[in-house]
């Protein structure tokens, strides 16, 4: 469990990243592909029909990607660019890191498990590839750069504009909460099993740490392919939090009418409307109807089992559960 501590100041820093961070992204692309399971996927059709047209990672497309992502719990932080804009962007600047800032993040690469210091040559856990990187090598630097450019245009391009397009919707609903309700309608609704207990954020992580923001702030990044919160920490500068994004509806078009026989047309609308969870006052804004028969809808279908109702201050808000989002979409 990671446990983000909160002062005022902290709470007056919260910022939210207007896009993802393309070359990070593309790193937990490659950790995706090796690793994610049928429950982390969940509800994201998208994410697990883009794995199935992969077919998995090979070493000749992601090349050393599969060396700096093969550690579940740690990514090198000179892959986090929240600074620059563009992937080109930050792929320039990965390859212009510092020689003493490549040889600290790699190293949890490139020293075996057990922490006994033991010649390069010898190491088990790091290729080749991963070695030369980390002392620096011009050549390492230009294979790095070149097989960033190889897997992102044969991986992530075709699908960058899914993410940029989810992205907007994402932040669109982190805005709304914090309209509505506040930083702590904002901190509450981040992740389904993270906890806000102010002045702490719970994180589920294989990490116990306790982290002083300090007065520095946090700025929250929403990401694609992240199955599980991603922080970076430094002791001069705001703590970065990259978040799963809310999974988005699938593209493919769904027959709303067959449920108007079942629900009712106003019903069913409103069923639909939750895809992307709302409050009482947005659905009712949504649908059309007034706030008080928004609450009414909602409390029957809540009863129903359909939707489950979490209050967030004076607000509350709405999400479908997964018989809500099967009755949607006409599975069994």
């Amino acid at each position: 469990m990671i446990r983000l501590h909160f002062s005022a100041d902290d709470l007056r820093r919260i910022t939210l990243a207007p896009r993802p961070e393309a070359l990070f992204e593309t790193a937990l692309s490659v950790r995706f592909l090796l690793g994610a399971t049928s429950q982390q996927v969940g509800r994201r059709n998208e994410l697990a029909r883009w794995r199935r047209e992969m077919g998995g990672v090979s070493a000749d497309r992601a090349g050393i990607l599969l060396d700096l992502v093969r550690h579940t719990a740690y990514l090198p932080d000179f892959l986090l660019q929240p600074s620059v804009t563009s992937f080109a962007d930050g792929v320039q600047s990965a390859y212009s890191t510092p020689d003493r800032q490549l040889h600290e993040d790699l190293s949890p690469l490139t020293v075996p498990a057990t922490g006994v210091s033991v010649p390069h040559a010898h190491l088990p856990t790091a290729g080749d590839r991963l070695r030369r990187l980390a002392e620096g090598s011009p050549q390492a630097r230009h294979a790095l750069a070149a097989d960033l450019h190889h897997y992102h245009a044969t991986s992530i391009a075709p699908l960058w504009p899914r993410v940029t397009a989810a992205a907007t919707a994402d932040r669109a609903l982190r805005a709304e909460m914090l309209l509505r309700g506040g930083v702590d309608a904002l901190l509450t609704t981040l992740g389904p099993s993270w906890r806000w207990q102010p002045p702490t954020l719970h994180l589920p992580s294989s990490w116990d740490v306790d982290v002083q923001l300090c007065g520095r702030g946090l700025l929250l990044i929403p990401s694609y392919f992240a199955t599980t919160p991603v922080m970076r920490y430094r002791p001069d500068d705001s703590t970065v939090l990259l978040y799963p994004m809310h999974p988005q509806p699938d593209a493919t078009p769904t027959d709303e009418d067959a449920l108007i026989p079942l629900l009712g047309r106003t019903r069913a609308t409103v069923l639909a409307a939750l895809r992307t969870p709302a409050t009482t006052t947005a659905l009712a804004e949504r649908t059309g109807i007034s706030p008080a028969g928004a609450s009414q809808h909602a409390s029957i279908l809540r009863n129903a089992g359909l939707i489950t109702t979490e209050r967030i201050g004076t607000a509350v808000l709405h999400t479908l559960r997964p018989l809500g989002h099967a009755l949607l979409a006409g599975s069994p």
